[in-house]
């Protein structure tokens, strides 16, 4: 968005669920020297759960559009610490519509998740398919945050797309995902925690093609839908018939990987082998997650290019060097 010519405002509470240190490096990037083009990032250090702060942000600012990418994440640490996913996921989505209603965004462009699929078996998973059965809160707070949208696109007349991240990966990414965690583990000599003995898969998205899905879909807003606009054959959010300016989207690689290859393609990267600690399924983990992405490539031309053979080489790269500077 900088290299676009964008002002850009950051807004994140910097909490301590992982590396506050790691967030601040990422910030770093941003605030330090701006890529090409006249694009400007200024960071504010808040909580979006905090309505006062949340006022004061939107009285000092007007914004025309907004990504919203913060919540907490994580689908074990719910179980541990459900509070969390209700302040941020749900206050906190609740006080960003309010200033979309208020300031008449362009778009609100939102990150919603895979996990909504939860009980469902049939794959790929597509946006006709049902999402009433989560298996985790994070899951379900996502799953509210649609419904949420949904009302305000509904009632305001206010351009919202959700996206269902699919397992996003790569450079700067979060310590607490498997990516991350297995390197770590392998280059410490530290047996990896291997869960259901790795039988599951996961449609694993490098986040360069997720930037450019997110770009891509931020700058053109949806319509509302009338019966002539819509899929006829849709039952899911972006259903034939009069609707509001709304649409969700799956937003993955559209290859589901076993856990067994992404393992040995980390272990190639590194040139080391893991010593696997097989431990059985975790509550509130899915078997299998699979992006059917025809509507989004449909409407938006998006298309992901990153094998997980380039994108494991590329962490992998970053991390070495992240860990060593």
């Amino acid at each position: 968005l900088l290299a676009q010519g964008q002002q850009v405002v950051g807004v994140d509470n910097l909490s301590p669920y992982y590396s506050v240190e790691l967030k601040q490096r990422r910030i770093a990037e941003l605030t330090g020297d701006q890529p090409a083009g006249n694009g400007s990032f200024e960071f504010v250090e808040a909580d979006i759960a905090d309505r006062p702060a949340m006022d004061q942000l939107f009285a000092e600012h007007e914004f025309d559009q907004a990504v919203h990418l913060a919540a907490q994440p994580g689908v074990r640490y719910s179980l541990e610490n459900p509070s969390a996913y209700v302040d941020s996921n749900l206050v906190g989505f609740g006080n960003l519509l309010e200033a979309a209603r208020n300031q008449q965004w362009k778009h609100f462009v939102f990150a919603s998740s895979s996990s909504v699929y939860g009980a469902n078996r049939q794959v790929p998973f597509s946006v006709d398919h049902s999402v009433d059965h989560p298996i985790n809160l994070y899951a379900a707070t996502k799953k509210a945050n649609e419904l949420m949208a949904h009302s305000y696109s509904h009632l305001f007349d206010l351009p919202t797309t959700g996206l269902r991240f699919f397992t996003v990966y790569g450079p700067w990414g979060r310590p607490d995902m498997a990516v991350w965690k297995f390197t770590e583990a392998i280059l410490a000599g530290r047996p990896i925690d291997v869960y259901n003995r790795g039988q599951m898969e996961r449609d694993f998205t490098y986040v360069d093609d997720i930037v450019t899905g997110v770009v891509t879909v931020l700058g053109s807003p949806p319509d509302s839908m009338d019966a002539d606009s819509a899929d006829p054959s849709s039952t899911g959010p972006n259903s034939a018939g009069a609707g509001p300016p709304y649409r969700i989207y799956n937003i993955g690689n559209n290859q589901p990987e076993p856990l067994e290859k992404l393992i040995a393609t980390i272990e190639s990267a590194l040139g080391e082998k893991a010593e696997r600690n097989l431990l059985p399924m975790q509550p509130g983990d899915m078997l299998r997650t699979y992006a059917d992405i025809d509507t989004l490539h449909r409407d938006h031309g998006f298309q992901p290019s990153t094998p997980l053979e380039e994108g494991i080489a590329a962490f992998v790269d970053w991390y070495q060097s992240y860990r060593n500077e």
